[in-house]
């Protein structure tokens, strides 16, 4: 489960929801002070949330770039349909579309972890309101045997408990040195995984379990492309990331000090490598 370190945007950021053909979603849209070099539209991961890309808003904006962190449907603050099929991944990229349309392109599209895929299958679909795509510690096809039997647990879990005793059971399994932070750090991924959509949780993470190899595809979208990635990675491993910026023909950044979410370990460091790569575009 990611971790942002805090919950409260920076003052260049606000909160409010983006009104698109496919309903409302909740963003964070952060604006720089000056001229405008470019928007990036940034997609959190499985259990994650538009807070993941808290940390990094001021310095994309310091740059000169709009950024808005988006909660997908079902996830955090945007509402979501109790059915599953309401989330399949096709579903999910028109979402990104309409979020597109309503901010206005071109955009440069993020998408961390399962948001990668997810933006992945955005740019397949559609790549003509794109200016770039960045994958963040997101692989080829579906997760790594380690976490895909994680995955199953929380499914398993999410079929027989509601949101809140499913918490508590994570919490009770998280060895101590990935136990969350105290007080209102604490509360606020409390909080954050009880408004999470049970549907949502299990169609997310059975995609995870299943996704295909879908790189020739992507290779062939004439799209600038960059491959992001902390240096350590139990998701998808670092050597198979490397492997797919390559088949790719994409920028690769490798983030020191960094695991599967750089843009909540590293935050400045990876703002500094998206910039420095949409700079070129």
């Amino acid at each position: 489960m990611s971790r942002p370190p805090t919950f409260v945007p920076p003052v260049c950021a606000r909160a409010r929801m983006l009104e698109t053909a496919r309903g409302a979603f909740a963003v964070l849209d952060a604006l720089p002070g000056g001229a405008v070099r470019g928007t990036a539209l940034l997609l959190p991961g499985y259990t994650g949330s538009k807070e993941d890309f808290i940390a990094m808003l001021e310095p994309l904006t310091t740059a000169g770039y709009r950024a808005v962190a988006v909660d997908g449907r079902g996830q955090y603050e945007s509402e979501g349909p109790d059915s599953q099929e309401a989330y399949a991944q096709g579903e999910l990229a028109q979402d990104v579309l309409a979020q597109t349309a309503a901010i206005g392109g071109p955009v440069h599209l993020v998408g961390h972890s399962l948001g990668g895929q997810i933006a992945r299958a955005t740019v397949l679909t559609d790549p003509a309101p794109f200016r770039t795509l960045t994958l963040i510690s997101s692989g080829p096809a579906r997760i790594s045997p380690g976490q895909r039997s994680k995955v199953k647990l929380l499914s398993d879990a999410l079929v027989t408990m509601d949101m809140a005793e499913v918490w508590e059971a994570m919490r009770a399994l998280d060895p101590p040195e990935e136990a969350e932070p105290n007080g209102q750090g604490r509360e606020d991924l409390r909080r954050r995984w009880l408004r999470h959509n049970p549907a949502q949780l299990l169609a997310a993470g059975r995609q995870l379990t299943v996704e295909p190899d879908r790189v020739g595809e992507l290779a062939a979208v004439p799209l600038p492309k960059h491959v992001l990635s902390g240096e350590r990675d139990d998701t998808w491993p670092v050597p198979l990331l490397d492997d797919m910026a390559q088949r790719l023909g994409a920028h690769r950044t490798v983030v020191e000090g960094a695991e599967h979410s750089p843009n909540t370990d590293r935050p400045l460091e990876t703002a500094g490598a998206l910039t420095a790569f949409w700079d070129q575009y």
